[in-house]
């Protein structure tokens, strides 16, 4: 594990300091510049007034995106089980047509 580095992110004018490892410094920047897109966007709507409230809107609208991707990728993961299944026994079921005819 790398040694931590300091990276400056910039939200809605405001800098931060944040330790990360130089491996995830450009998953960080990406990171910090939706959020600031993000808290943007809601402050720009003028729908909520206060950065703690923008912070929380934001968070809840990115983790109701994460519980959306989540149950898209169960419900896939479980169609390809289910093809995968599908195949083998199609596969199983050849090959044992294939050695009925072998002696």
């Amino acid at each position: 594990m790398s040694t931590p580095a300091f990276v400056t992110v910039r939200i809605l004018e405001k800098e931060y300091q944040v330790a990360c490892p130089e491996e995830e410094r450009a998953a960080l920047l990406r990171s910090a510049d939706m959020l600031n897109r993000r808290m943007k966007d809601i402050r720009d709507s003028g729908k909520v007034v206060g950065l703690d409230r923008m912070a929380v809107m934001v968070a809840l609208n990115l983790a109701n995106e994460l519980l959306q991707l989540q149950t898209s990728l169960e419900a896939i993961d479980g169609e390809v089980s289910e093809r995968a299944r599908d195949m083998r026994q199609r596969m199983d079921d050849v090959l044992g047509a294939v050695r009925q005819f072998e002696f």
